[in-house]
């Protein structure tokens, strides 16, 4: 048997779907506002500065900042104790798919600092969002840097659109010595090339797949007389 809804239910229904499409529709009930973009990752190096006072060389110090993203980036560079710092272009920005070097220099080493640390703070924006921000802890010591007392610091990590091949070199009398022996090597076959009958000249001595022609002959003098030129030098 088929049942049949109560008029007061269907009523009841229609009345609740009316409701809500109102309250969709009227100003007085505004829509749930959209959830904040997240920030940007800022890739600052190193998180430290140390500074020396004895250590001319460690006066000056150099944070990295990288901009891996498919837009610029725009960047501003506040400190705790600015009277203390210079900060070369501390607000500034950043091309897409490149870095730039923040140099911070210390103005002040004398005895009354040593121990003190500070705070700088990066404040990145681009691309429609804010990043961070990125602190970076700057120390000044007494003394002069040494194995003991040297910051362990992270690598420079460059993303990979940056990152250069890895390489190594020789020494200087090394490569020299290498280059003499593939220089007597290449000369020793050229002459072996140019002692080898031509594939014209009949010769029992030696087998047919050894016969070269007029061409190699000619590409290994040719070779001869810039090894010969090489080492006349």
């Amino acid at each position: 048997m088929q049942q049949q809804p109560m008029k007061g239910q269907e009523s009841g229904a229609e009345v609740g779907v009316v409701k809500r499409k109102a309250e969709r529709d009227d100003p007085a009930f505004p829509s749930p506002p959209p959830s904040p973009p997240s920030p940007l990752p800022i890739f600052l190096f190193p998180s430290e500065l140390v500074f020396y006072s004895d250590q001319r060389s460690s006066h000056r110090r150099v944070l990295t900042l990288y901009n891996p993203y498919t837009f610029t980036i725009r960047f501003k560079m506040l400190c705790t104790a600015p009277s203390l710092y210079s900060v070369v272009e501390a607000e500034g920005s950043v091309r897409a798919k490149s870095c730039v070097d923040l140099v911070v220099r210390h103005q002040d080493v004398s005895p009354r600092h040593w121990g003190r640390r500070d705070r700088f703070r990066l404040e990145v924006s681009g691309g429609g969002q804010g990043g961070g921000p990125r602190e970076v802890w700057a120390e000044l010591r007494g003394g002069e840097a040494t194995a003991q007392n040297r910051p362990t610091s992270p690598p420079r990590l460059l993303p990979p659109s940056l990152a250069p091949l890895p390489y190594f070199t020789l020494p200087q009398k090394v490569r020299r010595l290498s280059q003499f022996a593939v220089s007597v090597v290449m000369g020793v076959v050229c002459v072996a090339f140019l002692m080898l009958p031509l594939h014209s000249e009949p010769n029992n001595l030696v087998p047919s797949y050894a016969h070269v022609t007029v061409t190699q002959k000619l590409v290994c003098a040719y070779t001869l007389g810039l090894l010969t030129m090489v080492f006349l030098r």
